[in-house]
């Protein structure tokens, strides 16, 4: 493959400017992000150039966050090393470059369990919220040997103080192990409904409340009417 010069990335990063959207911006910087480039356009973009681990990672260095997210697109998941993982996702700070590097990326890789452990521990929030991602992942796919009882120890005493997007990523470990363990199910509703995390979350018609209980039996309802 010829090798990408910084020329391609000043293309791209020229492509992505001509995209940029201020409505798009502003619906975004409502969520903590901060670019205007329409997804779907950004796809179609990844699409074309398909998968090139040498301009993923040069577009990942201009710290643009559009960029980072087409790098997250066109690279090569298990091309990564585990230091480089850790690496991004501390730099990952805004919500989307975060979801997209966990889901498309790490999730992929085989550093993924490595990863779950250490950053759940992580004294970093953000960084830490990526691991209960991860674990999430696991309690619905993969629930094998993990301690399903000892994560609701530790969501019941820290999900409650525990900064915004932690604490939502803890909430989504809690609905997944109520939604997907029957034996637990009791114990996560009971605590979601003593801690009332997102209980007054203003949720649009149609759609399922984030607050845990709702959550959990809701999902439940539909599982039953499959």
């Amino acid at each position: 493959m010829a090798e990408v010069t910084e020329t391609t990335v000043d293309e791209v990063m020229a492509e992505l400017a001509a995209l940029e959207d201020p409505r798009v911006r502003e619906v975004n910087a409502r969520h903590g992000d901060d670019h205007g480039v329409n997804l779907g356009k950004l796809r179609g973009i990844a699409k074309r150039l398909k998968t090139q681990q040498d301009l993923a990672l040069r577009l990942w260095q201009t710290e643009d966050t559009a960029a980072r997210l087409l790098a997250l697109l066109v690279c090569r998941p298990k091309a990564f090393g585990r230091e480089e993982l850790d690496v991004m996702v501390r730099q990952a700070r805004t919500p989307k470059v975060q979801d997209w590097l966990v889901n498309y990326v790490v999730k992929k890789c085989p550093h993924a369990e490595d990863l779950r452990v250490a950053w759940s521990a992580d004294p970093d929030p953000v960084v830490a919220s990526a691991g209960w991602a991860l674990t999430t992942e696991r309690v619905a796919k993969k629930p094998e040997g993990l301690d399903l009882a000892g994560l609701l120890d530790v969501i019941e005493a820290q999900m409650k103080d525990a900064p915004e997007r932690l604490q939502w990523a803890m909430n989504h470990c809690l609905a997944q192990i109520g939604i997907e363990h029957p034996g637990h199910r009791a114990r996560a509703i009971d605590i979601g409904e003593r801690l009332e995390v997102l209980k007054d979350y203003p949720t649009p018609p149609n759609c399922t409340s984030p607050f845990a209980p709702a959550w959990i039996t809701e999902m439940v309802r539909r599982q039953h009417d499959r």
